[in-house]
């Protein structure tokens, strides 16, 4: 199965979490459940793209939580292959509009945990208190999110990123 996760010539490992759509759910929901048991009651759902824009909706739809901003940052180039640094893409999010406000930064996963701590680090400089959460953290991650689903070593298949790009069909 061809998948968006490889790069060109890149094998999946075979060892490896699969995250279905139906778990999905239940993730998320978990992952909210977990943030309201905190006491936490954030302004504004960050959700940090693209891997977070699902659980970033879901989460904010959980929580009742209206706001929701997005983030842009490429870090992942293939499996296990990144860029030097994560970098933040345009558009950019209005942090003059954070001031003040509870923000809670969603990912899909923190793996190295270097996209996580550079959005929350740009975000804990413009709001009054930024929390993280994630589906899975792995445990050589540099950031130990607020909130996490699952903690595992292995790399994980996400169901919206599990196939190739839609290509044009034949008319």
């Amino acid at each position: 199965m061809a998948t968006t996760e490889a790069a060109p010539g890149q094998q999946l490992p075979d060892d490896r979490e699969i995250l279905d759509w139906e778990l999905f759910g239940t993730a998320s929901r978990a992952l909210a459940q977990s943030v309201v048991d905190s006491g936490f009651e954030p302004d504004l759902v960050v959700a940090v793209a693209r891997g977070g824009l699902l659980p970033g909706g879901a989460i904010s739809y959980a929580l009742g939580t209206k706001a929701v901003g997005t983030l842009n940052v490429e870090f992942y180039t293939g499996v296990d292959e990144r860029l030097p640094d994560p970098v933040v893409l345009p558009p950019l999010l209005d942090t003059d509009a954070l001031a003040g406000l509870r923000l809670l930064v969603v990912d899909d996963v923190a793996d190295t945990g270097e996209t996580l701590a550079l959005v929350q680090r740009l975000m804990t400089a413009h709001c009054a208190e930024a929390r993280t959460a994630v589906l899975y953290a792995k445990p050589h991650s540099i950031v130990n999110p607020d909130y996490v689903w699952r903690r595992t070593d292995r790399w994980i298949t996400f169901p919206w990123s599990d196939q190739p790009p839609v290509q044009r069909t034949a008319e």
